[in-house]
Order: C-alpha cells, then sequence, then structure tokens
C-alpha cells in the first residue's frame, strides 16, 4: 500500500514501523509530512508538504486534535483525491474529519502502544463505510494486533477510554508491584525484573487460556495461603475495582471534553 502520514509522532511512528515490518507498507512507498525531522525508518522520505504525486492508497492522520484545521488548510486539496483517510486523532469523528478533509472516505481509529510488537488494540469507528473502504482499512490494520470496529460511537469511546490507556496503567502497576517488593526486602534491580517478568508470564497465560482472569486468579489462590491474602487486600470493599471504575471514568470524560473541543473548534 502506498502510504502518506501527515504527523508522524510516537503513536503514528510505533505503526510506521510495524508495517513496514509486516510487509504491509514498504518504506519507499511512505511519504511523511513533519514539522521537523523524525528518526524514521530507513527508505522513508519525509517533508514539509504532500509531493506533487499521484495520491496514495490511504492518507494517516497523525497530528494533535487542536491542529486538525490548520493543518487541513494546508493539505486538504493534496488529500482529496486520496481513497483513503485514517486518523487516530481523539475526539475527531468521521463527520470532523470529513468537513476538514472532503474527498476521501474517512476512518476514525484509537491505537494503542504495542501496535509496534503487532500486539495492540486498535479501535474503529466508520459508520456506513463500504466494503472496499473496509476492506483496505483492515488490510492496513491488520498487523498492528486486535481490531475491534465499532458503529455506536459511545461504545467506540469506552473502548478507546480502555484500550489507549491501558499500557500506562499497566506500566504504573508494574512499577508499584516492583515497589511493593522493595518494600518487603528485594532490591531495586531484582524487584523490577521479577514483576515484569511475572505480568509478561501472566498475561501470556491469561492470553492462552479459556477461563476468565478472574478464574486464574481464583485457581492461584489456595485458601488459607499467600496469594489469597493478597487477594483479600485488594479485593476489600472492591478497591481495585473500584480505583479502576473511576480511572477509566475520568478517562471517559476527557475523552468527551476533548470530542466537544474537536467540533466547536
Amino acid at each position: 500500500m502506498r502510504v502518506w502520514m501527515i504527523g508522524c509522532g510516537n503513536m503514528g511512528s510505533a505503526m510506521l514501523r510495524r508495517w513496514i515490518a509486516s510487509g504491509v507498507v514498504a518504506a519507499a512507498d511512505v511519504f511523511v509530512v513533519n514539522r521537523q525531522d523524525r528518526a524514521l525508518p530507513a527508505g522513508v522520505v519525509q517533508g514539509r508538504v504532500l509531493p506533487d504525486l499521484p495520491p496514495p492508497d490511504v492518507v494517516v492522520l497523525g497530528i494533535k486534535p487542536q491542529q486538525l484545521h490548520a493543518v487541513a488548510a494546508v493539505h486538504a486539496a493534496a488529500v482529496a483525491k486520496a481513497p483513503l483517510l485514517v486518523s487516530m486523532l481523539a475526539g475527531a469523528d468521521p463527520a470532523a474529519l470529513s468537513r476538514a478533509f472532503p474527498g476521501p472516505v474517512a476512518v476514525q481509529t484509537m491505537p494503542n502502544l504495542p501496535v509496534e510488537l503487532g500486539r495492540g488494540v486498535v479501535a474503529v469507528h466508520a459508520p456506513g463505510i463500504d466494503a472496499a473502504a473496509r476492506g483496505a482499512t483492515d488490510r492496513l490494520l491488520a498487523p498492528l494486533g486486535l481490531v475491534e470496529w465499532f458503529d455506536d460511537p459511545a461504545r467506540f469511546a469506552a473502548a478507546g477510554a480502555l484500550s489507549g490507556t491501558a499500557p500506562a496503567f499497566l506500566f504504573r502497576f508494574v512499577d508499584a508491584l516492583a515497589a511493593g517488593g522493595v518494600a518487603i526486602g528485594l532490591d531495586p534491580r531484582e524487584a523490577a525484573a521479577i514483576a515484569l517478568a511475572s505480568v509478561e508470564g501472566a498475561a501470556a497465560m491469561a492470553a492462552a487460556s479459556d477461563r476468565s482472569p478472574a478464574a486464574l486468579a481464583d485457581a492461584v489462590a489456595s485458601p488459607g495461603g499467600m496469594t489469597r491474602e493478597g487477594l483479600n487486600v485488594l479485593d476489600a470493599d472492591r478497591a481495585l475495582a473500584a480505583l479502576l471504575e473511576e480511572t477509566l471514568r475520568s478517562v471517559a470524560r476527557r475523552g468527551v471534553e476533548m470530542a466537544t473541543a474537536a467540533r466547536e473548534a
């Protein structure tokens, strides 16, 4: 696939590296527009304006949401003949994207950072998309990991809130788990290595199992044992569940604020 990328920050770079590694995109078929040069895979050409070439198969939009209209003022004419626009802008729905960039079919996505390893999650929202555009979108996104389509904008927003932020929260959990290890006598290096390896192994086990994570937790926790004692702390008054529910509600509220700002800009 021939790809133009407008904006290629941390998430865009992660996606680009995976696309090239998977073979769905060749580096020579990618042109990136950035405000300043970034370290990109060998063979990828970058510049300040889109090239005067036939339109690509897809334009990927990876700018900040508040830049949408300023960027469209510069690049909309060049993008107009492309068949597909795939955006990762939080808050900018397909209708807003189509107003800013008339012409291509607009697809809203919410990827998370593990896409670089092909182990990410990409929530997708494009109501009424035709079969050809959906097929091209699936072809582009499939190497990134789990791809979930949502017609309902509220469910798409909820999926993006969960998947987009979960890696950061898990990183915090691993860090806190390691700090707990230090508190009971390990040195920081030992605690960090054990916490990370334990979480990695447990996640792989959960992914491979036909049992729910809750059932797996109960299977590990023998009655009266050490694990059960720890779970009693996490489960008391739904402490962990309540904390994460409030965390995700706060994420969702911020998502609504950003979507409102995008519509009003």
